[in-house]
């Protein structure tokens, strides 16, 4: 054997014993709507501009924000393939619907046998095996939770949203809740951001709440249907109490779900307005801080 053929050789192999490099990810999580291009991590248009400071990597995961969830829940287990398998780990962030997206993933394939793949994608959002193993559920360090949509929202209920869009029937209070166990969630926190600049055609949501959805479902309160909840300085509900504690009256949350943001000021409505505007200004800052 020559000597460059023995050189190129121990180079090789020396290549072949690194280990595949570690990084980190975040990734955000559409609600009702949609707005992104599918498959395509890069495309914000949900969100706000793309330079924006959003978390280390971060990725759009991008759905269409009207089907079942069910039905375009293949969407985010791809992304969740790609980039928290292996060696790489994921922050994850999501609004509203994007809330009963993860909960559902989590609960029913939190568990599942998933293929480590490479963090590089196809036109069509998949990746590729990395070295043919696999491993239980995904590499996920918290999930923050913009106006959850988890416990569903009573404007479901009554049908001011538009009957065509079969994602209302999953966004009905009762439907919600029971949609998957919202307990399970595979031991990873759920950080709850709860907005409550309500108005008074919101009038029908109970409690404190973001014109869309109320503090029983943006605080992660467990139960079979919604609840009133409010701020401190609501004299007229039981409080809507900070961290994993009983709420005021004894409600419990979720598991692993804990409040790390109660709107006491009622400054943050539910809505992006294409610039990252609402509670997800909250959320992204709390990502932009935190994911790293």
């Amino acid at each position: 054997m020559t000597k460059p053929y023995r050189l190129a050789l121990a180079v090789v192999l020396t290549l072949l014993a690194i280990p595949a490099m570690a990084a980190n990810f975040t990734l955000w999580i559409n609600g009702r709507n949609g707005g992104g291009q599918i498959g395509n991590y890069d495309s914000f248009t949900y969100w706000g501009p793309a330079s924006t400071a959003a978390g280390v990597n971060k990725k759009a995961v991008n759905w269409d924000g009207k089907s079942h969830i069910a039905d375009q829940n293949y969407l985010i287990r791809n992304a969740l393939d790609c980039f928290c398998t292996g060696n790489n780990w994921c922050y994850v962030a999501v609004h509203s619907a994007g809330d009963l997206m993860i909960g559902y993933t989590m609960a029913n394939y939190g568990g599942s046998t998933r293929y480590k793949k490479n963090p590089q994608p196809d036109a069509s959002g998949t990746c590729s095996n990395s070295d043919g193993t696999t491993q239980t559920g995904w590499n996920i360090k918290w999930i923050n939770v913009a106006s959850g949509a988890g416990g569903g929202s009573e404007l479901a209920d009554i049908g001011s949203w538009a009957v065509s869009d079969v994602l209302t029937q999953d966004l009905k209070t009762t439907t919600a809740r029971a949609l998957y166990n919202h307990n399970t969630t595979r031991g990873v926190w759920f950080n709850m951001f709860a907005g409550a600049k309500g108005t008074l055609y919101s009038s029908v949501l109970p409690g404190q709440d973001d014109e869309v959805v109320a503090y029983h479902s943006t605080g992660g309160v467990s139960g079979s249907s919604g609840a009133s909840f409010c701020n401190p300085s609501d004299w007229f509900c039981n409080d809507l109490n900070l961290g994993t504690a009983n709420n005021e009256g004894g409600s419990a949350k979720w598991s692993y779900h804990t409040v790390k943001f109660r709107d006491d000021g009622e400054s943050y409505n539910h809505y992006t307005n294409g610039a990252w505007g609402g509670i997800v200004s909250v959320v992204r800052t709390d990502v932009v801080n935190n994911a790293r």
